[in-house]
């Protein structure tokens, strides 16, 4: 339980850094939300990474194999959340902010399973 709280405190500082980038990019450089989305997301996952290492799941784990992991569930993440957002603003031709909306709820519940269950799981003793 205290790992799902400290996630949800790293991936709350880590969606601000997403929401911060993503809405200064749309309204004030008015890069389209589907563009904006990349970078917003890559700052997002440099907060992330090392809270999360540290912190969150307290991990001690050797970087070459828990970061490449880690990178690939943030595109798996920064996948979901084009997709979403393509969906709702391309296709369905709706506000971004109802995107937006989705990504906040649904690509951190993916990105978690996928952290405890498989990035930062500890590493168990080899046994010989």
């Amino acid at each position: 339980m205290q790992a799902l709280i400290r996630f949800a405190i790293s991936g709350g500082l880590a969606t601000l850094t997403h929401v911060t980038v993503f809405v200064l990019l749309v309204e004030w450089l008015n890069i389209r939300p589907l563009y904006a989305s990349v970078p917003a997301f890559l700052a997002a996952v440099g907060v992330s990474y090392g809270m999360n290492y540290r912190w969150t799941f307290d991990a001690d784990g050797p970087h070459r194999v828990m970061l490449p992991r880690y990178l690939l569930v943030a595109v798996t993440g920064l996948l979901l959340n084009l997709l979403i957002t393509y969906l709702v603003v391309d296709v369905g031709h709706h506000w971004y902010g109802y995107a937006l909306a989705a990504i906040v709820v649904l690509v951190p519940l993916v990105t978690f399973s996928l952290s405890k269950l498989w990035v930062f799981k500890p590493s168990e003793p080899d046994s010989e």
